[in-house]
């Protein structure tokens, strides 16, 4: 898959551009559904599949003191995306002049005149331009106007609940990671580079990976069955996220104990992917009652993860 940065960098004609728009955090079922209907269009016109996105978010730049937290980091969505088998990927610069582009001219400039487009795809919600005065109705025109097809897919519902990215966000910061796994059409993950901790883990017989802040949101404080993957290689585990209530941390920790796993990974990439909550935290009286605990943490983890590969 060949990644674009803005199409200030286009040097060459697309044959027969199929293009979908949008941020695209977390590439959930509706985003699947999207590429899948623009992989399917390209294939029938014998085109280019083109996902047009941006970095940074977009709220980001519009709304700075708001911070919408990712889903997913730059580099897994774009990974999610070449797995779908999409062609190219544009990465617009998303600019405050950006924003100022009205409907119009994100049409006629940028898809129409740089990119060639051919048709294009887009969720039931779309809007575009300055102020997001552009909709669906104003793209269609454009598109009769200006000699584009305009396909609009329908949103993807799980147990009647509409699929979107708002909707993930808020279901992972309450913990829920197994509704969120249906949302995605897989589990939830995050990536950081292991660091240095208070090596109370190691002291308890239970040595833990500390990660790094990350770019994607945290579930709720809790304790989580997990898939860890260093290095491509697969291993379980059980994740800590919160404040070590035994030890009143004042700030939010990472720690992962890897099952069957005794390396020295420090300063390296792991990622988490998150199967189910198992518990609060809690504070303890002793280490040896939260000993006790994380012990029973480690065999229901077993459990839940033995049976989440041999479903």
């Amino acid at each position: 898959m060949e990644i674009i940065r803005g199409t200030a960098n286009l040097k060459k004609k697309f044959n027969t551009p199929v293009i979908t728009i949008g941020n695209f955090d977390g590439i959930h079922l509706g985003h699947q559904k999207i590429l899948k209907d623009v992989k399917r269009r390209s294939s029938e016109l014998k085109g280019d599949s083109i996902v047009y996105t941006f970095e940074p978010h977009p709220l980001n730049i519009l709304f700075p003191h708001k911070k919408v937290p990712l889903i997913t980091s730059f580099s897994e969505k774009i990974k999610l995306i070449e797995e779908s088998g999409i062609d190219i990927v544009i990465c617009e610069d998303f600019t405050p002049e950006y924003a100022n582009l009205s409907p119009r001219q994100f049409v006629k400039d940028i898809l129409l005149d740089k990119i060639g487009v051919k048709a294009v795809f887009v969720g039931h919600d779309y809007a575009f331009g300055k102020g997001r005065k552009g909709n669906i109705d104003t793209l269609k025109q454009l598109g009769k106007e200006l000699v584009f097809e305009v396909h609009v897919v329908d949103a993807v519902k799980v147990d009647a609940i509409l699929v979107s990215s708002t909707k993930i966000r808020d279901t992972i910061q309450k913990g829920d990671v197994k509704k969120v796994a249906g949302f995605l059409g897989r589990s939830y993950s995050i990536s950081g580079k292991v660091e240095k901790g208070k090596s109370r883990g190691k002291g308890l017989g239970f040595p833990t990976a500390n990660l790094r802040s990350v770019e994607e949101i945290c579930p709720k404080p809790g304790i989580y069955a997990v898939h860890v993957s260093y290095r491509d290689q697969p291993y379980q585990g059980v994740v800590n996220i919160g404040f070590n209530p035994t030890f009143k941390d004042k700030t939010l920790s990472i720690e992962v104990y890897i099952l069957e796993f005794n390396k020295d990974i420090y300063d390296e990439y792991i990622k988490i992917s998150f199967v189910e909550r198992l518990r609060d935290e809690k504070a303890f009286d002793s280490p040896e009652a939260l000993v006790e605990q994380i012990k029973k943490d480690v065999e229901m983890a077993r459990e839940i993860l033995n049976v989440d590969l041999n479903p």
